[in-house]
């Protein structure tokens, strides 16, 4: 007679190797989104380096030449 009241449920689940597959799809494409971020981080670096160095080799020449006396 216990056995009349149970609860039956029905559990309907997605098929758990699809969420897997999207989960590491988008896993993926964090890691390469935040891959780029940092391809871009270090491209700004070194062209603001660069900028900065030519700069300052231009001014230091402009310094030395203008003890040449013309």
């Amino acid at each position: 007679m216990l056995n009349d009241n149970r609860h039956q449920y029905v559990i309907q689940s997605n098929d758990p190797k699809g969420d897997e597959g999207f989960g590491k799809f988008f896993a993926v494409v964090i890691v390469f989104v935040f891959f780029l971020g940092c391809v871009q981080v270090a491209s700004e670096t070194v062209m603001a380096w660069y900028r900065d160095s030519m700069d300052w080799v231009n001014e230091t020449a402009t310094y030395l030449g203008s003890f040449w006396p013309f």
